[in-house]
């Protein structure tokens, strides 16, 4: 394919570069994304007012896209800051914690838990599930707040997600790009997210292991208490509480609802869990709580929750304590995610999905993909052998990753898959899941800080920047191993 490159095009590739030279090097990216979202619109519309206007535009369409999970972690962690109120939280814990005798079981019982569930459900409605009821528990287990985010990314967003075996989203996109059948990709696309998975919780699980400390030790319960500091309610609301516990009667009733809700919320979220999944076996009826649609169902349940849990302690108070739970939770949502906004916004500038919009482009008028277009107009320089053409694939999936969604390259690298498989005489399916396995794992949210990943960093209260370099690791390793084996074997 012969693609006509422009001065925006290779603008915006330098700055791309230096984002990843940035982050290597353990520095913050929201500077250099600004300054080239400016230069590359600059270029694009020769219009110095228009890079001006693209600044702005990138960051509202990046708000716009994320604001999901800005919403999802409010409503936890407003749910959160209630149960707190009432003693829940500590008593919910307490029979997990039992399970989780130290670090290293609730590092393994956090990656078999976070699999399934995201199996089934992807890892948008799974991660705030996971993190509100196990994260805490492995914590002062004395697993490292660090240590169970790298493996809530690793077990959901990774091995999970890249395979997407049961919903088969992934798979669809890579086979159908690719003139293939679906389940040809899907079956070689959860063994090789199998292998990429166990060697990324290997190598993770020794980069934590010296980490770890004992149950209850005064380093694991500084980092619980950090963690609920994240989201604790405010210093007055405190104050509050503490006046309120001399009263015996209040004490007595918060040990009655704080008993009482440690029950109904597991129960609950046990129950959404139950019916999402009879959703996905039940037919295509209630087909639809999957992705975004499963979030929002928890969603919906963690504000009925919040009410509940609000109304049946504070009572009058109430009208009062849920407008201050849901102003905490913004603010930490905002906090964890705030910085990502303008580094999403220079991404998005990648995919044509978007470039009308920051642009300000017309609706007739061509509309550049600055990341994709470079993609595509390096096809032409991958070796015609087996162990560069499939690596050259894996490069491109994580390349077209980069805007930090992981599935929106799946048809470019489908189609390359499709097109290279005549001429190396590897099977376009191989070629295709380890695409899949290099896009999603990308940017599906374990190694870019503008992703979902965000929203683990945000629960388990731990740097998203620091996050993503430490899965960095790992996960190369995983993918590495994963298509070596990939050529070998299939």
């Amino acid at each position: 394919m012969c693609l006509e490159l422009t001065v925006a095009h290779w603008m915006y590739a330098i700055v791309t570069l230096l984002v990843i030279v940035t982050m290597l090097f353990r520095r913050g990216v929201v500077l250099p994304t600004i300054v080239g979202t400016f230069i590359v619109a600059w270029i694009f519309k020769g219009s110095f007012v228009g890079g001006l206007q693209a600044v702005f535009n990138a960051n509202l369409v990046a708000a716009k896209e994320l604001f999901s999970i800005f919403l999802i972690i409010t409503l936890m962690v407003a749910l959160l800051n209630s149960l707190k109120d009432i003693g829940a939280d500590e008593k919910m814990i307490a029979p997990i914690q039992k399970v989780m005798k130290n670090g290293h079981i609730a590092f393994f019982v956090l990656v078999g838990i976070t699999y399934v569930i995201s199996l089934f459900f992807w890892p948008t409605p799974a991660v705030p599930l996971i993190c509100t009821l196990l994260v805490p528990a492995a914590i002062r287990a004395g697993l490292p707040a660090m240590g169970a985010a790298i493996t809530v990314a690793i077990a959901g967003q990774g091995m999970a997600l890249s395979s997407d075996y049961i919903m088969q989203i992934a798979p669809m996109l890579s086979a159908t790009a690719a003139g293939i059948n679906t389940a040809l990709v899907a079956d070689k696309a959860i063994i090789l997210s199998l292998i990429t998975g166990g060697v990324a919780v290997s190598v993770a699980y020794v980069s934590v292991r010296k980490t770890i400390t004992k149950p209850n030790s005064a380093e694991s319960q500084a980092s619980f208490e950090d963690l609920k500091a994240l989201t604790n309610v405010a210093p007055e609301v405190k104050a509050e509480m503490s006046a309120t516990s001399e009263d015996s009667i209040y004490e007595h009733r918060r040990e009655i609802w704080g008993k009482l809700f440690a029950v109904i919320v597991p129960l609950s979220l046990l129950s959404v869990m139950v019916f999402m999944f009879s959703t996905k076996i039940g037919g295509d009826k209630m087909g639809g709580f999957e992705g975004g649609d499963g979030a929002a169902f928890i969603g919906g349940v963690a504000a009925l929750l919040l009410i509940l849990a609000s109304v049946a302690f504070r009572r009058i108070q109430a009208l009062d304590k849920i407008s201050d739970h849901l102003t905490d939770g913004f603010v930490f949502a905002f906090r964890a995610m705030g910085p990502v906004i303008p580094i999403a916004g220079f991404f998005f500038l990648g995919s044509s999905d978007f470039t009308g919009s920051i642009l300000s482009l017309g609706e007739e008028a061509a509309k550049p993909a600055f990341l994709f277009d470079l993609v595509q107009s390096a096809q032409s320089v991958i070796p015609e052998n087996t162990f560069f053409t499939a690596f050259g694939i894996l490069i491109v999936g994580i390349i077209t990753g980069l805007d930090g969604s992981g599935f929106s390259g799946l048809p470019l690298v489908g189609a390359l898959s499709g097109a290279m498989a005549t001429t190396t005489g590897m099977d376009a399916s191989t070629l295709a899941a380890v695409g899949q396995m290099g896009s999603i794992w990308t940017g599906g949210g374990t190694l870019i800080a503008w992703s979902s990943l965000v929203a683990v960093a945000g629960f388990c209260g731990v740097s998203v920047i620091e996050l993503a370099r430490r899965n960095f690791f790992p996960v190369i390793t995983g993918l590495v191993v994963a298509t070596i084996f990939a050529v070998l074997f299939m």
